[in-house]
């Protein structure tokens, strides 16, 4: 069976979806209406803007949802996964791509949700960083250890064995990547992001998500879907919202999400969108699956090609 997963913030890179838009004409239409929708051109941004505008999380995460999307749109009747999911971000794409959200109204929260997540990080000093190489329970009780002082730590992205991502205030993070060096983890990795992701600290940005939310309509998806907070499927369009919501300050289990998968018979895995982050973590959780990622459209027109050949 074939999951087609999309990727989350921290993907990006300067120059992604440009060769798309040059050769689709329905990419080109879809990245008019977002500017449209946005107010702005965030193809400019996208295409031709440097490292640090994209960067900014207001700009990144309809940047990175756009290229997940509109990529995934333009295979027609060649996308035809039996299941999906998305890491953090990416499960907004997810969504669209099961039917449960349009794309104009997945833009739309992506864009609110970006914009309450930036406010909230520049309310106070606050970051990430990946443990390589401890025990998720160690990492937990490292994490646990340090909040008790009462700053905020906890673990934010459970990965893929032998990385888990930690969050929250600058000081707090600081002191866990030293318990976790001095517990015998490989590295820790500061990552380049400036707000305290899938923490508690988020839980403002995500009521303001949940207001947003009251304004779009969603459906019952018409391929299954596994959500981050729960790495269950979500059958009722009614739970869809509350665990939106509930996501932007929750861990994010994607490796329970996609070893829930492969349980239920997921053996090919496709990527899409920029990047081959997901795809790197597959290789860790389960090198016994296939998995390939289409992020350039060159990986687009060989994926069509290979699934009209079949």
């Amino acid at each position: 069976m074939k999951a087609f997963v999309f990727p989350g913030q921290g993907a990006q890179f300067v120059g992604m979806g440009k060769d798309l838009y040059e050769n689709s004409a329905l990419a080109k239409e879809l990245f008019e209406k977002a500017n449209d929708i946005l107010g702005y051109r965030i193809t400019d941004i996208m295409f031709n803007g440097t490292d640090e505008a994209l960067r900014q999380t207001k700009v990144t995460q309809p940047a990175v949802f756009l290229h997940s999307v509109i990529s995934a749109l333009c295979m027609g009747d060649d996308f035809k996964p039996e299941m999906t999911a998305g890491h953090s971000l990416g499960e907004f794409s997810a969504l669209v791509a099961a039917g449960a959200l349009s794309f104009e109204d997945g833009l739309k929260l992506v864009y609110a949700r970006a914009m309450a997540m930036q406010k909230a990080c520049e309310a106070q000093p606050s970051t990430m960083a990946a443990i390589i190489a401890l025990p998720d329970e160690k990492v937990e009780e490292i994490c646990a250890q340090v909040s008790a002082e009462g700053e905020v730590c906890v673990a934010a992205n459970y990965n893929c064995p032998g990385q888990i991502v930690i969050t929250g205030e600058e000081k707090a993070v600081a002191a866990a990547g030293e318990l976790c060096k001095e517990a015998g983890a490989k590295r820790v990795v500061p990552l380049k992001v400036s707000g305290p992701f899938h923490s508690a600290m988020l839980k403002g940005a995500g009521e303001k998500l949940g207001e947003e939310l009251k304004h779009v309509t969603v459906h019952t998806p018409a391929i299954p879907y596994v959500a981050n907070v729960t790495a269950d499927y979500v059958t009722k369009e009614e739970d869809i919202k509350p665990l939106l919501e509930k996501q932007v300050s929750s861990s994010v289990r994607w490796q329970q999400t996609i070893e829930r998968l492969i349980a239920d018979g997921a053996d090919k895995f496709v990527e899409i969108g920029p990047g081959k982050t997901l795809t790197g973590f597959m290789r860790k959780i389960n090198r016994d699956v296939a998995a390939v990622n289409i992020d350039k459209y060159e990986d687009f027109e060989k994926f069509v090609a290979e699934s009209k050949n079949k």
